[in-house]
C-alpha cells in the first residue's frame, strides 16, 4: 500500500493592521478584518471579507479549482487603469469546515497587485 501524503498544516490568523492592495492607480481592496492563511510551505495568503473589494473592478471569469483542503474556489478578473488581469481573485464559498471563516472572503495573487500595505507598510512579495 502506498504512503499517504500528510495534509498540510492550515492555520488562520487575524492581520494586525489594516491592510490595503493597489491596482492600476486604484485601491481594490481595504480592510482591517483580513485574515492570514498560511498552508504548509506555501506563502501566506490575505484573505480578504468581500464587502472590503471594490467589485466595480471584478469580472467574474469561467475558472473553477479545486483544493482538497479548502473546497472548490471561483475566480474574478480586475480591471482598472487601463489594464486588466485574469483571474486575479478567488474565493472559497463553500470552504470546508476546517477553513469556514474564508467562506466570506476572497483572495489576490501578489504578483497580479501593484502593491500591497498592511498598516501603512508596503509589504514584499513572499512568493519572490
Amino acid at each position: 500500500m502506498a504512503d499517504r501524503k500528510e495534509p498540510p498544516t492550515i492555520t488562520l490568523e487575524p492581520a494586525d493592521a489594516r491592510l490595503r492592495v493597489e491596482f492600476g492607480g486604484e485601491i481594490l481592496a481595504e480592510s482591517d478584518r483580513a485574515l492570514i492563511l498560511r498552508e504548509g510551505r506555501l506563502a501566506p495568503v490575505f484573505y480578504i471579507p468581500k464587502d472590503a473589494i471594490r467589485w466595480e473592478l471584478a469580472a467574474p471569469t469561467d475558472r473553477v479549482t479545486h483544493c482538497p483542503y479548502k473546497g472548490d474556489a471561483q475566480y474574478w478578473s480586475v480591471t482598472a487603469g487601463g489594464k486588466t488581469v485574469e483571474n486575479a481573485i478567488w474565493a472559497y464559498p463553500q470552504a470546508i469546515d476546517e477553513v469556514a471563516p474564508i467562506r466570506d472572503c476572497v483572495a489576490l495573487y501578489w504578483d497580479k497587485m501593484d502593491a500591497w500595505f498592511l498598516g501603512g507598510e508596503r509589504l514584499e512579495n513572499p512568493t519572490s
